[in-house]
């Protein structure tokens, strides 16, 4: 095929996306093949061909190499493309059952040809109106709790993880989540953006010192900490989830950081949706809390079944590891909420209310949320003293 015999990048278009499929046998012969281009994210390009005969289908991604969500003016790395190829792979192995198939990668084109899960729906659009995902929490708690466990020093030979560490060095997008949630929403950075509405606020936030220092420490600790192999993004808009299933897509951003950083994240992104529909507070708290749980239990039966590191028996050392990550996560939590209220790229849960009056009320309360959860991460010991500052700052 003309495409990959070529030496340099191309950008993919429908008919491109369509010959790549029927070059790399995905279909039978005689397949008629439709492409659609579906992306409607910052970063890439995503295709979706389907033969109208069988109803078979997959998904044909390509990075770009800039970002979509300013334009040129902000090149990328195209080796995210690989990044994320290696990362859905081991995370496949890892949690078979909560990731999707990965077909086909070229780093050279920086594509990558996946299972496609139109059969789902992504969970924050799903959440936004009005779908429910009983499963989703526990879902993600069984995956993060593989993922992050048989990536770390306790789940793995030390040898073989100083390995995948050099393998998942991504210095260009951690440079985003440095400036975009530790930095840029703290200062008065010309990335952020907000509602006028929201000025005295915001303002405050950049006069708190405490407030700074906290995040300058969780800064501090996403750049040193190579706890285990983080997916990097893991917010409501990569999942896609049904009432029975549950697939985390997008690992991009994956690098070796503190495993609080992927939980916290999955608490925050839950937490727009109680933040946006008081009716929904109850089961969002209920969810975050089985999250929880379930990461908890499951990281601890594979700490006892499959611990590399002979301290593993040590008493109180596994304790010891599950507290760091739970304060780790508040204030990761913390910073997520701040940095999609006045940060470059916000949330629908929150964009979405459409009375002006309630969508800055909700982002007081956010970034109040935010604040209080970075200042208190020391503090606050478990899930459910959690959820009970959660109700008081709501």
């Amino acid at each position: 095929m003309a495409l990959l015999q070529q030496q340099n990048y191309e950008t993919l278009n429908e008919a491109s996306a369509a010959e790549l499929a029927k070059k790399l046998n995905l279909f039978h012969k005689d397949a008629e093949l439709t492409t659609a281009e579906i992306g409607d994210g910052n970063l890439n390009l995503v295709f979706r061909v389907e033969d109208r005969l069988s109803g078979r289908s997959v998904i044909i991604k390509q990075a770009l190499p800039y970002a979509k969500v300013v334009g040129e003016s902000w090149p990328l790395t195209l080796k995210r493309a690989k990044i994320e190829a290696d990362a859905l792979k081991l995370f496949k192995e890892l949690a078979p059952e909560f990731v999707p198939e990965v077909y086909f990668s070229d780093e050279t084109f920086a594509i990558t040809v996946m299972e496609d899960l139109s059969h789902l729906s992504i969970a924050r659009k799903g959440l936004i109106q009005g779908e429910e995902y009983p499963l989703i929490s526990k879902h993600l708690g069984e995956y993060l709790a593989k993922t992050l466990f048989f990536t770390s020093d306790f789940g793995t030979k030390p040898s073989d993880k100083k390995e995948l560490v050099k393998k998942f060095i991504n210095p260009e997008l951690c440079k985003i989540t440095e400036d975009l949630i530790f930095t840029d929403p703290f200062f008065d950075s010309e990335t952020n953006s907000f509602e006028e509405e929201l000025r005295d606020e915001v303002k405050k936030l950049w006069a708190d010192e405490k407030v700074k220092l906290e995040a300058a420490l969780l800064k501090q600790s996403f750049l040193t900490e190579a706890e285990c192999l983080l997916h990097g993004d893991l917010h409501t808009g990569s999942v896609f989830a049904s009432k029975t299933e549950t697939k985390i897509i997008d690992p991009e951003f994956a690098f070796y950081g503190p495993a609080g950083f992927d939980l916290g994240q999955v608490i925050a992104n839950l937490l727009f949706q109680a933040i946006s529909c008081e009716s929904k507070q109850e089961s969002i708290f209920s969810h975050i809390r089985t999250f929880w749980e379930t990461f908890t239990a499951e990281y601890s039966r594979l700490w006892a079944d499959s611990n590399m590191e002979p301290y593993s028996k040590t008493e109180g050392y596994l304790e010891k590891v599950l507290k760091k990550y739970f304060k780790d996560t508040t204030g990761f939590a913390g910073c997520e909420l701040i940095r999609r209220t006045i940060g470059l790229a916000h949330v629908a849960d929150l964009d979405g209310i459409s009375d002006q009056s309630k969508r800055i009320t909700a982002k007081i309360k956010t970034l109040n949320l935010g604040k209080k959860l970075i200042v208190s991460r020391e503090q606050i010991g478990n899930i459910d003293e959690l959820i009970s500052n959660v109700k008081d700052s709501l």
